[in-house]
C-alpha cells in the first residue's frame, strides 16, 4: 500500500492512478492521518469473453436456404400466433 500526503497526491495524480490500475491501493493523508483511499473502480458489467458459447448452438445444413413460395406466403400473410395443431 502506498501512502502519500495531499501535496504529493496533487502533483503525482497520474502516477498514483497508474499504480491503482496495477492493483495497488493508495492512501492519501493529511498531517500523517489517512483521509482517503484510491482503489480501482468497480466495473458494472463483466468483461466479454469471445468463445464462451462455443458448441452450444448447432446450425444444421440448409438453415439459411431461401424460403419456398408457400413459406413466404405464410410468413407475410399467416397469423401472428398460429393455432396449436391438434395431435393425431
Amino acid at each position: 500500500m502506498i501512502t502519500v500526503n495531499t501535496h504529493q497526491a496533487k502533483t503525482q495524480l497520474s502516477k498514483l492512478l497508474a499504480a491503482v490500475e496495477r492493483g495497488e491501493e493508495v492512501t492519501i493523508a493529511r498531517a500523517g492521518k489517512p483521509v482517503a483511499r484510491l482503489v480501482p473502480a468497480e466495473t458494472s458489467r463483466p468483461e466479454r469473453r469471445f468463445g464462451t458459447g462455443a458448441g452450444q448452438i448447432i446450425l444444421l445444413p440448409g438453415w439459411d436456404d431461401p424460403m419456398t413460395e408457400e413459406e413466404l406466403a405464410d410468413w407475410y400473410d399467416g397469423p401472428v400466433f398460429p393455432e396449436d395443431e391438434p395431435s393425431s
